[in-house]
């Protein structure tokens, strides 16, 4: 089995990331890191007669890499109550992948295993919750299997380590896609 994670954190090694290492431990997994990329927000001309136009940025390697993967991990900060700019920047763009016939999005998720990561330094736990909702709903539209989720709470760099809750919740997770193999 294989994983991509997607980090929508603006920080290296930050504690969304260390919080989802806690969920991909020991298993095989190739990090996408947006802060790497760039990937442009689109304007919606769905309904339009020539429909999306092609954007010359980053974003297509990343649907190919949902499409090699066995299970997707969606790891964001809590960024003003939702999931950070980037990560929305990628999702959004789906809206064109979606109406893509020569990669279809669709395709390349239907049915995989996807787990959230969270982070955040102000009520995670019941802040982010509609986050998880948000996730559940995007998942659900495109046939991915909302495997599971954990929020945990850290502000400062490595504040998450000292959140055993969500690191006990992180290792149940890793626990679960360890049986996937």
């Amino acid at each position: 089995m294989n994983i991509l994670t997607i980090l929508g954190s603006s920080r290296k090694d930050g504690n969304t990331e260390q919080l989802a290492n806690q969920v991909t431990a020991g298993l095989p997994t190739t990090f996408l890191r947006l802060k790497e990329s760039q990937i442009l927000p689109i304007d919606d001309l769905r309904h339009e007669p020539g429909g999306f136009q092609k954007v010359d940025d980053d974003y297509a390697p990343y649907v190919e890499q949902l499409a090699h993967h066995e299970v997707i991990v969606f790891a964001t900060p809590l960024y003003w109550y939702g999931m950070s700019g980037r990560m929305k920047n990628f999702v959004d763009r789906w809206s064109q992948s979606l109406r893509d016939p020569d990669r279809s999005l669709r395709d390349a998720v239907q049915g995989k295993p996807a787990v959230v990561v969270v982070t955040g330094g102000d009520a995670p736990g019941v802040k982010g919750l509609p986050l998880i909702q948000q996730f559940h709903w995007i998942f659900e539209f495109v046939g991915m299997n909302f495997l599971d989720y954990v929020i945990g709470t850290g502000n400062k760099p490595g504040e998450i380590l000292q959140d055993k809750a969500a690191l006990a919740k992180a290792q149940s997770i890793n626990h679960l896609l360890h049986t996937l193999k």
